[in-house]
């Protein structure tokens, strides 16, 4: 997946959420895609940017691939 892609991706889960689920949505995504996220070599700033949400969830991206390591989604 190109940066494209993941900003998409991201954009779908992050304005698709219910009230109060954003940032859980955000670590979802991270989680979900890890794997092509670390491929890519994509900022996890600029996954944000493409997503067109705050460049500072950046940070809840990185959260969701480190958790990757331990969880897998239902």
């Amino acid at each position: 997946m190109n940066l494209q892609d993941l900003g998409s991706k991201l954009h779908e889960m992050y304005f698709g959420s219910a009230d109060g689920e954003t940032v859980a949505m955000i670590h979802l995504f991270g989680i979900k895609y890890a794997e092509h996220i670390r491929e890519s070599r994509e900022s996890m700033k600029a996954i944000a940017k493409a997503a067109g949400i705050p460049e500072s969830y950046g940070t809840e991206i990185s959260k969701g691939v480190k958790l990757s390591k331990f969880v897998t989604p239902k």
